[in-house]
């Protein structure tokens, strides 16, 4: 028996990255684990790695389909928000289309698969908790993040409005902040010194985050022993924020 034996979760942008190891580690810890993503053969390669897990292919820019996908699969006692966008660029070339784009995936889509799995919590008068996956970014301004540092500063208010509403019915909600991740895109993302070197610089324990960092923390959000953590923004960063 696993510590979450008996618990069903939910971890959006399932497909590769920080999702994908959730769900296995959440697998492994007993865990009835859904798995949301829009790229199918993502999907498909981790169904074959870890055959317990159910699959949900959705985008979460579509309102009513992510809807109905999520509805059909309450109760959920954890959710991790986790599905994001990502584009940079000059402020000053900065696109609507892009706005709403990333507003929709990184804010919007939060609320509403939130919207499903606590409201159907509250009815049940059952108790859950939802770990939201916001960034640095959330607090902290980046050179050509205009529209990336908004949607999880957004993210990070979000996310306290839902732990002061959603609190005296029993579910708690808590954000993680990592900084630059070392998922398989990381690696190539910051595999360039010149750009690393400032960001890395900035960090007082001199690196950037594993997958695995995050997982843990999302981990110890998810579980019994933050029981008292609510509406918290938890900076997974080496320090990065507190400089």
């Amino acid at each position: 028996m696993g510590k979450f034996a008996g618990r069903r979760a939910l971890v959006t942008g399932a497909g590769a990255g920080i999702g994908r190891a959730l769900v296995i580690k959440l697998v492994e810890m007993g865990a009835e684990v859904f798995a949301l993503s829009k790229t199918a053969a993502n999907l498909e390669s981790l169904k074959a790695e870890c055959p317990g897990v159910k699959t949900i292919c959705v985008d979460l820019s579509d309102w009513t389909k992510t809807r109905e996908a999520v509805q059909k699969i309450i109760p959920i006692h954890l959710l991790v928000n986790n599905a994001a966008f990502a584009s940079v660029g000059p402020f000053l070339t900065a696109s609507p289309e892009v706005f709403d784009h990333m507003f929709s995936v990184n804010v919007k889509a939060v609320m509403n698969v939130s919207q499903v799995v606590t409201g159907d919590l509250v009815a049940r008068k059952q108790r859950g908790t939802v770990v939201n996956v916001s960034s640095q970014a959330g607090q902290r301004a980046l050179v050509d993040h205009a529209i990336y540092c908004p949607t999880k500063g957004a993210l990070d208010m979000l996310t306290k409005v839902m732990a002061l509403e959603l609190g005296p019915k029993g579910i708690r909600v808590n954000a993680v902040a990592p900084t630059v991740v070392l998922t398989a895109l990381g690696r190539i993302g910051w595999s360039d010194p010149a750009k690393a070197g400032p960001m890395l610089a900035r960090i007082p324990q001199g690196r950037f985050a594993e997958v695995e960092d995050v997982v843990n923390a999302i981990v110890y959000l998810l579980s019994d022993e933050s029981d008292m953590v609510n509406g918290h923004i938890l900076p997974v960063d080496g320090g990065f924020l507190a400089a």
